[in-house]
């Protein structure tokens, strides 16, 4: 982590990104980024030496990758501004976790008002998950 990160710094988060990745980084065709000028030419070297095509958002267009956006708003306000992380293996347990809690466990649906309901907590009691008891 840097407060400022600069284009060497970025560009060095890739390759350790395409190291971690390993062979799993062939799963990937695309990389969406912002046109921010710490994206250099040599960040996208990285990506594109692995055969992932690089996407640009349009100029002055926030909304162009709003999922994203929504996702790092929504990660930021649920869970890592509310805890602190220690280290990076910390930071990979919490956001896995969290990955996970978002993708299956969050309300996408009125659940019926009968039955009695069970609480999980996760992430150390942060959030917690509502499931009907069987």
């Amino acid at each position: 982590m840097t407060a400022h990160p600069r284009g060497q710094w970025v560009t060095q988060t890739a390759r350790n990104l395409a190291m971690d990745l390993g062979d799993r980084i062939s799963s990937f065709r695309f990389l969406i980024r912002d046109r921010d000028a710490k994206f250099t030419t040599s960040f996208d070297t990285v990506f594109r030496s692995e055969n992932i095509t690089i996407i640009t958002t349009p100029p002055r267009t926030p909304r162009a990758n709003c999922y994203a956006e929504r996702f790092v708003r929504t990660i930021r306000g649920e869970c890592t501004n509310r805890i602190l992380i220690y280290n990076e293996r910390h930071a990979t347990r919490v956001l896995s976790e969290y990955a996970r809690h978002y993708n299956s466990h969050r309300p996408l649906a009125t659940i019926p008002n009968h039955g009695l309901i069970q609480r999980h907590r996760i992430l150390d009691d942060m959030i917690n998950e509502y499931h009907r008891a069987a």
